[in-house]
């Protein structure tokens, strides 16, 4: 995961006691002890996965994947706020997708596999934290084993996506690391320590959109709107369809008056979302929460009609049929996610259309 912000237009909470100062925080990492693997860890990716893992490549990468995951090597598990370099992810064995693309990128290298990061630019990850809005993106591991590319993906069927991965460089993966720890930093409140991580990932990577975005809310937090409007300017002359940036920069024109301008932006805004199956899905979501499921499954099938390829869209519509009493067409949804689905999720689903036979539905 990589962190865009949203947090123009959210009030930030007063403060009801003076808080402790935060805990010093370390300069931006080189790109060499980000990836640094510790001597532990090489003896023992090498002696599982080099020595006992088989001759050839795939061999190797199956015994990585198992090494990575296994409680007997690294047993990782998932946190979506663990931005952790190598070593660090070593010594907790937590991770998100970044710092699970880093991690196995460097052993992948360490044991003879060819690997690099993977962006996925349209996924559907928006979650909040205090006062300020999240839009993540997701990366992954890409590797070359036996003349066949592979995707190592921690979040695999977690993820919603609309798009292929795309091959990164490690300087935009050294962008993307910086970017989540300003804008844990920022967060924070701690914005002198914030604005030097993100002037590491503009340096790593000054075409990278989100870190352009995340200096820009750094610029509104300290007041600065002249300098916020030039970083969400930069974000969308990379990326015109950057939601967050979009949003960003139509609420700062909305603070100084300039509404004019602030209601193009929204009317762009607007355009992109009825364009994003994504959107639709998040929508469908809220009305069947709220229990009108009609409109939910109207939500559900603009999303399938934008992009037909995402399995919990049809999930979601077959969850509002049923809701609905149209069993049929909440079989024939089931059916759908199924032939959408990974093998486990796929089990899954046989699992519901078992239940709605023997209920004869």
């Amino acid at each position: 995961m990589f962190a865009s912000l949203l947090g123009i237009a959210l009030a930030v909470a007063p403060a009801v006691a003076t808080p402790p100062p935060p805990p010093p925080v370390a300069p931006p990492p080189a790109i060499e002890e980000v990836f640094a693997i510790p001597p532990a860890l090489r003896e023992a990716v090498h002696a599982q996965v080099v020595v006992a893992g088989g001759h050839s490549e795939q061999q190797r990468l199956t015994a990585l994947v198992r090494f990575l995951f296994d409680p007997a090597g690294l047993g990782m598990s998932y946190q979506h706020d663990a931005d952790h370099t190598v070593a660090e992810a070593y010594l907790t064995r937590k991770a998100n997708c970044l710092t699970f693309t880093l991690l196995t990128v460097a052993l992948a290298r360490e044991v003879g596999i060819e690997a690099h990061g993977q962006e996925i630019s349209r996924v559907l990850t928006w979650y909040r934290e205090g006062d300020t809005l999240y839009f993540s993106n997701h990366v992954n591991a890409g590797v070359l084993a036996g003349g066949h590319r592979y995707s190592v993906d921690v979040a695999s069927d977690s993820i919603l996506s609309g798009d292929p991965p795309k091959r990164i460089d490690d300087r935009r993966l050294l962008a993307i690391f910086y970017s989540n720890r300003a804008a844990t930093l920022l967060a924070g409140s701690q914005f002198g320590e914030a604005g030097k991580y993100m002037s590491a990932a503009l340096a790593a990577d000054d075409r990278y959109p989100a870190a352009w975005n995340n200096a820009g809310v750094l610029a509104v937090r300290e007041g600065r709107q002249d300098d916020a409007e030039r970083a969400f300017l930069a974000a969308l002359e990379l990326d015109k369809t950057h939601e967050g940036a979009l949003m960003n920069l139509a609420a700062l024109y909305a603070s100084r008056g300039e509404h004019g301008r602030g209601q193009q932006l929204r009317k762009r805004i607007d355009g992109i979302q009825r364009r994003n199956p994504f959107h639709h899905f998040l929508l469908a979501n809220e009305y069947e929460k709220q229990g009108d499921y009609a409109s939910a499954a109207k939500r559900y099938r603009r999303a399938i009609a934008l992009f037909d390829g995402e399995h919990q869209f049809h999930h979601g519509l077959a969850r509002a049929y049923l809701h609905l009493g149209e069993y049929r067409k909440a079989g024939e949804a089931l059916r759908h996610a199924q032939a959408l689905a990974s093998p486990n999720m796929a089990q899954r689903y046989q699992a519901k259309l078992d239940l709605l036979r023997r209920k004869g539905l």
